[in-house]
């Protein structure tokens, strides 16, 4: 269960993450302040729900396009989240490309670095536990 709710929220850091470089990279991808936590928590939501279903959709009846899922699962989350949210307004078709670029990016890309970086120092502190706690009864 701890596992599943760090996976959690990496998965959610990530999209953060990826939403926030999005908006600072380009003009006319515009997250506020004010819905930015309904934003994440949508984009994440769908994202989480939509990947898997298109990865398994994707596999039987087309495996060729396998690859394309995150970026096609992406800017289906990110459609989503700006029609639900009032956080997040994307504008222009470039910016929609260059948006589910960098946010696929940036996510994939965190949630590969970021388990590596918390659980490395989760691991650490347990050792470290463990050390002193053998040092004690010495």
């Amino acid at each position: 269960m701890i596992r599943f709710l760090i996976r959690a929220a990496i998965f959610v850091g990530s999209a953060a993450l990826g939403l926030w470089v999005a908006s600072l990279l380009l003009q006319d991808f515009v997250l506020t302040w004010q819905g930015f936590l309904v934003t994440v928590l949508i984009f994440a939501g769908v994202q989480s729900i939509l990947a898997p279903f298109m990865t398994k959709m994707t596999a039987r009846n087309a495996p060729a396009f396998l690859g394309g899922v995150g970026l096609l699962s992406t800017f289906a989350a990110l459609l989503i989240a700006s029609l639900i949210s009032n956080g997040l307004v994307i504008t222009g078709w470039q910016t929609w490309i260059l948006g589910t670029l960098i946010v696929w990016l940036v996510t994939a890309l965190a949630t590969f670095f970021l388990p590596m970086i918390f659980l490395r120092e989760a691991v650490k502190g347990t050792k470290n536990s463990r050390g002193q706690a053998s040092n004690v009864r010495d």
